[in-house]
């Protein structure tokens, strides 16, 4: 990790957004001494729930033994399998058998979709996870991600087309939460021209991140020309400080409100 980027990046991220969360970062390894191993699920255990505690600070490792769902053992590039019946349970569902989540209106749609969808394998046995204030010279950080509300999701929204004439210098895919802060951001990462990816309109990852927030992930090579552009952009006028004054969020659910949640 470029030290230098991590002090500039927290200086102009202070100056600009205030209170605001930070991002965490992601990169594949095969060094199992990166970051502490994630404890190996009892049973089925949401992917997106070990987020809160990297985002609150803890830096975690995960391997396909340590992802707590087939979905994210997926969605992280461990796996290709998917569940059975993953057809029916992406739509109606069968009944007496499987509860379908609804989220296509047929099981020959998912079918399609699955057949449209880019693949991803793991570049390495294990992936880390680190909140930016804790990353280390020796860390290789490849995606930035950040858990944002609306006011915040403007400000990176409009950095990252800063330098671009395309129309969608953002790419919302519609994916599972997990996918859409690893599997798509990493597919980016090897693009001509990387985009940024806005996240987390997936319903069952929604009661682990907090109610106003959205993801927004972001390949290391487009992050960085976006943390060089700042103090040239949009940030530095009126318009910017008027919505820079309502920026105090947190970003943390604590465990009642979760429990509520779901």
């Amino acid at each position: 990790m470029d030290m230098r980027l991590k002090a500039y990046f927290l200086e102009r991220w202070k100056k600009y957004f205030g209170g605001a969360e930070l991002p965490v970062t992601c990169w594949y390894t095969d060094d199992e001494r990166a970051a502490e191993r994630a404890k190996p699920p009892a049973g089925h255990r949401c992917f997106l729930s070990d987020m809160e505690k990297v985002r609150q600070g803890q830096s975690l490792l995960f391997d396909v033994a340590t992802v707590g769902c087939s979905g994210g053992k997926r969605y992280l590039g461990f796996s290709d399998e998917a569940m059975p019946n993953f057809d029916y349970f992406l739509s109606c569902g069968i009944p007496g058998k499987l509860e379908g989540e609804r989220y296509k209106k047929s099981p020959e749609l998912v079918r399609e979709f699955d057949r449209c969808a880019p693949s991803f394998a793991a570049p390495a046995r294990h992936i880390v996870f680190k909140r930016w204030d804790r990353l280390e010279e020796a860390d290789t950080p490849a995606v930035a991600v950040f858990f944002a509300p609306p006011d915040v999701l403007s400000g990176l929204f409009t950095l990252s087309n800063f330098d671009e004439a395309d129309l969608n210098g953002v790419y919302c895919p519609f994916s599972a939460g997990c996918g859409s802060i690893v599997k798509h951001p990493f597919l980016e990462k090897v693009s001509p021209r990387p985009r940024a990816v806005l996240g987390m309109f997936d319903v069952s990852a929604r009661p682990f991140v907090p109610g106003s927030a959205l993801s927004f992930a972001v390949p290391m090579n487009k992050f960085t020309a976006m943390v060089e552009n700042m103090d040239e952009s949009f940030l530095v006028t009126k318009s910017w400080k008027a919505v820079q004054g309502r920026i105090g969020y947190k970003g943390t659910m604590n465990l009642k409100d979760r429990e509520g949640a779901g």
